[in-house]
């Protein structure tokens, strides 16, 4: 509701039906990642869990909802530029919290999962808000931007990662992981036959659609889950939420401006180089020993600012 006030009035007036839209479309969002934090709090899921489910969403639900979104929606050539944003996006992240980690005189573990956690867009996070407003069209194009994302992640950054960690018997496995992803099929796949014009079974559509329905409760029950209040080093979490959100949002305006984007692609550039802290960043450091604790906090006060970030960006923008 919108509240007027005129001299002793008060007068209520019902929002615009665009803005109800977006409330009634992100609210449920919010509650099921609620969900997911109570069930943690309760004893009934633990961290754990988080992890299986989103194991389910990448290898299962993601993929069929990538073939759902690429093979029913007109592809066109003008959107290319959307992974060298992303590209450019994480280079600068690198840069700024190389220099900045370095001013804080970090130790060398919390250092690398500083720099690694700036440098991962979580734009699985998103997928929810951006489905849920924006349909198959706009998961098309956070997918296109996230395409560069998820690479960059399981080469660049890992090796970072392997660098200030120190296990580097992994580098040969998440390479092959890389080469065998099924969301990078997915996607490869999908547009291979989106752009051939081959037509894809009824039943097989409408497996893709069913499967690809849970991936959004089950990002934001994991997420509910992964949500911890412990503060680790409150400066440098902060410092890197704010490099990564902040200032990739300055990056997604200059391209924005420069670019002269309008609309929804637009409203996917500006969300996608500030989303928050990626879930990555505590997978790595896990794999290479790095620091979790702050992985940990990084994540859970970058994705608590997202979960306020997202949906007045999505509010005030619809």
């Amino acid at each position: 509701m919108q509240i007027i006030q005129s001299d002793r009035l008060f007068l209520l007036l019902p929002l615009p039906e665009t803005k109800m839209e977006i409330i009634n479309n992100v609210g449920p969002v919010i509650l099921i990642a609620l969900i997911g934090f109570l069930l943690k709090r309760l004893g009934i899921f633990r961290r754990e869990d988080g992890d299986l489910l989103l194991l389910l969403v990448f290898n299962v639900s993601l993929p069929a909802l990538i073939f759902d979104a690429f093979t029913q929606i007109k592809l066109s050539i003008d959107y290319l530029f959307l992974p060298a944003i992303t590209v450019v996006t994480i280079s600068t992240m690198y840069l700024i919290s190389y220099f900045i980690s370095g001013a804080f005189r970090l130790p060398r573990k919390t250092r690398g999962t500083f720099i690694i956690g700036t440098m991962i867009l979580n734009n699985g996070f998103l997928f929810p808000f951006i489905y849920g407003m924006y349909g198959d069209e706009g998961m098309a194009r956070i997918l296109l931007f996230d395409f560069m994302n998820g690479f960059l992640a399981f080469t660049w950054v890992y090796y970072l990662a392997c660098r200030y960690g120190g296990n580097s018997q992994h580098r040969r496995t998440m390479t092959k992981k890389l080469l065998m992803s099924p969301p990078v099929w997915a996607i490869i796949l999908s547009i291979s036959l989106n752009l051939s014009g081959a037509s894809i079974p009824i039943f097989l559509q409408d497996t893709f659609k069913i499967l690809g329905e849970v991936t959004i409760p089950l990002i934001m029950i994991a997420l509910g889950i992964y949500f911890s209040p412990r503060l680790i080093r409150p400066l440098p979490v902060f410092s890197a939420i704010l490099i990564r959100m902040v200032i990739g949002l300055l990056i997604g305006y200059v391209f924005s401006e420069a670019l002269n984007l309008e609309g929804l692609t637009r409203t996917i550039v500006l969300l996608g180089t500030s989303a928050p802290i990626g879930f990555n960043t505590l997978t790595f450091a896990s794999l290479e020993d790095l620091d979790k604790d702050f992985a940990a906090s990084l994540l859970s006060f970058s994705i608590l600012a997202g979960m306020i970030y997202v949906p007045l960006f999505i509010f005030f923008n619809g």
